[in-house]
């Protein structure tokens, strides 16, 4: 995963809750422009660094729904976690 494929996952989330960037921003306790940048993929100092360094370490960065329970029950039962 990448900064841009972050960014389209939130504009998505954003939208099928049916917010405008100003909403969301509130509701987020972000400013407008800050979502605006990260919708459009502009990789920031942490973000951008956090992807790079995770990936030179070998790691993949997923994100899961929340709502796939089961899923994520599964990951970290195989992970060894609870």
């Amino acid at each position: 995963m990448n900064v841009q494929e972050i960014g389209r996952l939130v504009r998505q989330a954003r939208k099928t809750q049916g917010f405008t960037q100003k909403e969301a921003a509130g509701y987020l306790n972000v400013g407008v422009r800050f979502l605006s940048d990260l919708e459009n993929g502009k990789p920031t100092s942490q973000t951008g660094k956090v992807i790079e360094v995770l990936g030179r370490l070998g790691y993949e960065l997923v994100i899961i729904p929340r709502s796939q329970v089961k899923l994520l029950r599964r990951i970290k039962e195989e992970l060894g976690e609870k």
